[in-house]
């Protein structure tokens, strides 16, 4: 297992999750890959990607380092806390995109050192493949 997550292990994520999407399929993906600060460290958008998928794999990203969890969990609270989830998607300046594709990074250390934002299949296929990512890198998950 990774201890930290410079540019060579964010870069191993992207391409684990991109070899998933391939394995299984997906329409063309968009995967950003952000430090513990929220500081994009890799990305990459394969051919034919719609525009905004760029701001949507950054946000599904930044939204769960800013909180500290999954974007998939950012969708449970907006679901059950709406006025909460507008005001904190008001304060993030619409950096925060709360479904599923938004998936912390753990070291063996049990710390999160980052996350990955994944679009352009549905939410939870771009969490399959964000989890492929960062376990092919050899990092832990983090919900």
């Amino acid at each position: 297992m990774s201890t930290q997550l410079n540019l060579e292990s964010a870069k191993k994520i992207i391409e684990g999750a991109l070899i998933m999407g391939a394995e299984i399929g997906t329409p063309p993906l968009t995967v950003a890959v952000l430090d513990v600060d929220g500081h994009l460290k890799a990305f990459e958008r394969q051919d034919d990607a719609s525009i905004m998928r760029i701001d949507i794999a950054i946000a599904k990203a930044w939204g769960a380092i800013g909180m500290g969890m999954s974007s998939r969990t950012l969708g449970d609270v907006a679901s059950e806390r709406p006025a909460f989830m507008s005001a904190l998607t008001t304060m993030a300046h619409g950096n925060l995109v709360p479904v599923a594709g938004g998936v912390l990074i753990r070291n063996d250390e049990n710390q999160i050192v980052g996350a990955v934002g994944i679009t352009g299949d549905t939410s939870d296929v771009d969490e399959k493949c964000a989890i492929a990512g960062i376990e092919s890198a050899r990092f832990c998950v983090a919900n």
